[in-house]
């Protein structure tokens, strides 16, 4: 029984369909469909139900799938055993906030490729909320204060950041003082998230209100710059505009409470030895810099 053939189905049965399976692959449909009618053929049974909104496992290929996904689990396991020290190889799928992962993260991901020739590096630039096992991804880089979850994070380095209004906006309404006075402020916003703020050694959370929200934070700093309201932004991306008096810091006696940056991965006993490297590439570059990045939705 081929393995490639195995990983196919389990990618198709996963992604929920032969057209998203070919993407996260890296082939055409049309080498996946071979695929699935040889290990369907080879077993006697149909494991797949086509439809023309995808595929759906059948009762054999629901129990099928788990067999499948511990045999390629294992497989790589074992290649890992064997390859030379330090040798990577294969592909890593990785989902990166869009913000700054261009100008943060890929140099270090590009660092990965070049110490690793035969590893494959597929990344994701995006603020949405990727789904690392919908979307068949083996990890994210994601920034700010960890939501509830069953996917397993390892803190890579520290995070800070700034409430931040330009000076047309203070001049306009005023320099918030205290979380109370910051409610009644026009904030900028990603989405409804809640903003944590410091009082001595107390967390205190705030929800503000606001008519501007973008999923973007280099689209918040331009809002930010407008005069359009309070921002709470990443010191990577504000930094040169408060250098330049374009943006000033707000609440200065209440700031953010340091955050995080993560790999996230799906739950799994052994993370893959390629994603324990980026983990470790990640806290080399990352822990000297504080100023990387800013609180943001998780």
């Amino acid at each position: 029984m081929d393995i490639e053939e195995l990983q196919t189905f389990v990618e198709v049965a996963d992604a929920g369909g032969v057209s998203a399976a070919a993407l996260r692959l890296g082939v055409s449909k049309s080498i996946v469909s071979r695929r699935l009618i040889r290990l369907e053929a080879e077993l006697g049974v149909q494991l797949l139900a086509r439809t023309t909104r995808g595929a759906a496992l059948t009762e054999a290929g629901a129990t099928f799938r788990d067999y499948a996904a511990r045999v390629c689990a294992e497989i790589d396991v074992a290649k890992e055993t064997i390859l030379p020290a330090g040798d990577l190889r294969g592909r890593l799928r990785v989902a990166v906030p869009l913000s700054f992962g261009p100008t943060h993260f890929a140099p270090i991901l590009t660092e990965m490729a070049r110490r690793h020739p035969r590893l494959q590096i597929h990344t994701c630039y995006s603020d949405r909320f990727v789904d690392l096992i919908t979307e068949g991804y083996d990890c994210a880089i994601r920034v700010g204060y960890l939501q509830d979850s069953n996917l397993v994070a390892r803190r890579v380095g520290p995070i800070y950041g700034k409430l931040v209004a330009s000076p047309d906006y203070i001049k306009a309404h005023g320099s918030p003082e205290t979380p109370e006075e910051l409610v009644a402020h026009e904030a900028l916003m990603q989405g409804t998230e809640a903003w944590q703020l410091m009082d001595g050694d107390k967390i205190i959370t705030v929800r503000p209100q606001g008519r501007f929200k973008a999923d973007n934070g280099i689209a918040l700093v331009a809002a930010a710059t407008a005069g359009l309201g309070i921002a709470y932004l990443p010191d990577c991306l504000t930094h040169e505009y408060i250098a330049s008096g374009v943006l000033m810091p707000v609440m200065t006696r209440h700031p953010p409470p340091p955050a995080g940056a993560y790999v996230i991965r799906p739950p799994g006993q052994h993370p893959a030895r390629k994603i324990r490297v980026l983990t470790e590439l990640l806290i080399e570059y990352c822990e000297p810099a504080p100023h990387l990045a800013g609180p943001a939705p998780v």
